[in-house]
């Protein structure tokens, strides 16, 4: 039996600790996490946390700080990294990482010669410096579990994002694929709203020039429907504003884009708000600063979520019966 919740947070998404910390009514534990003059990250514990049952939270994703100043994906990761190993050397009962987005999971696997799997050596990282649990949500691929010789948690956004739409009750909606490697998905979020799927297809053509060209194609009817374009994240959005004007050309009504994790890494902002998108749907598993928002997002909490497993976790109360209730 571990002791009390200690509940700590990195600087990636203060915001979305706090939330976590008034939900479970556990103030965040005192710490200074910072960077000295030569770059390097520091963390001092104000208190003990011998025995107690300590969980970190911190995304590995770009944040910004009150003044706007950046900080990038390996100052967050480094972060996470330092804070485990603070605790660990201060006798914690169990570490748990709370990482709502995990950076780097889109390298899942070696899928062109001379190549790494990053994904593999972050999950190693954070087993090294001592974490014995891992709390995700929406992995990019499913087998990035498997890379971590500890427990992990990945929860998902699905029930938060479903219920959004069920209450905004579109009518003539159809769910639909952005490529063909979100179908499964897509198709379990349709069944979900009880909406047909459409998959947009991606074929590439040799031209006489050597060139390829790129077609797509539809599967299904999206003609006068009002579309959710569903995916685990949105990063550049090249990808998911292509998806758009191509639905646009097909006559579709309405275009929504739903996703967990709000990358909008450079030039996503300019492409979403420039594209003829409705609305766009995410959630605050990373921090977005100002600049990065716009009239047409909705931003969805995943904070009770994440704060009622945690609560389970300290508990020794099953995760999985949460999502079959």
């Amino acid at each position: 039996m571990y002791g009390e919740i200690a509940l700590f947070s990195g600087n990636a998404n203060p915001g979305l600790s706090q939330e976590i910390s008034q939900l479970l009514g556990v103030p965040l534990a005192p710490a200074d996490v910072f960077k000295f003059a030569n770059q390097n990250i520091f963390c001092r514990l104000h208190q003990s946390v011998r025995s107690k049952d300590v969980f970190i939270i911190q995304p590995i994703a770009v944040s910004y700080n009150d003044k706007g100043e950046m900080s990038t994906i390996n100052d967050n990761l480094m972060e996470l990294l330092i804070m485990i190993d603070t605790v660990k050397r201060d006798s914690a009962g169990r570490i748990t990482a709370v990482v709502p987005y995990y950076g780097y999971g889109r390298t899942d696997k070696k899928d062109q010669p001379r190549v790494p799997i990053t994904a593999r050596l972050v999950a190693d990282l954070i087993s090294t410096a001592g974490a014995e649990r891992f709390l995700t949500m929406d992995l990019h691929a499913g087998q990035i579990q498997g890379f971590f010789n500890i427990p992990v948690d990945e929860l998902s956004a699905f029930r938060i994002l479903s219920e959004y739409f069920h209450q905004k009750n579109i009518k003539d909606g159809v769910v639909v694929a952005g490529d063909i490697g979100a179908t499964k998905r897509s198709r379990n979020f349709a069944q979900a709203l009880d909406l047909p799927l459409a998959i947009i297809e991606k074929r590439r053509s040799q031209r006489k020039d050597g060139s390829q060209a790129e077609a797509l194609n539809v599967i299904g009817d999206v003609k006068h429907k009002n579309c959710i374009i569903f995916d685990d994240e949105i990063d550049t959005a090249g990808t998911m504003v292509q998806a758009v004007h191509f639905l646009k050309g097909c006559e579709a009504g309405d275009i929504y884009a739903c996703t967990t994790h709000t990358v909008f890494s450079t030039p996503a902002i300019k492409r979403l708000t420039e594209s003829p998108i409705k609305d766009v749907i995410g959630t605050n598993t990373i921090a977005l600063p100002p600049f990065k928002k716009f009239d047409r997002l909705t931003i969805l909490s995943v904070g009770p979520l994440l704060a009622e497993v945690i609560r389970r976790i300290h508990l020794g109360i099953s995760v999985g019966e949460l999502f079959n209730e």
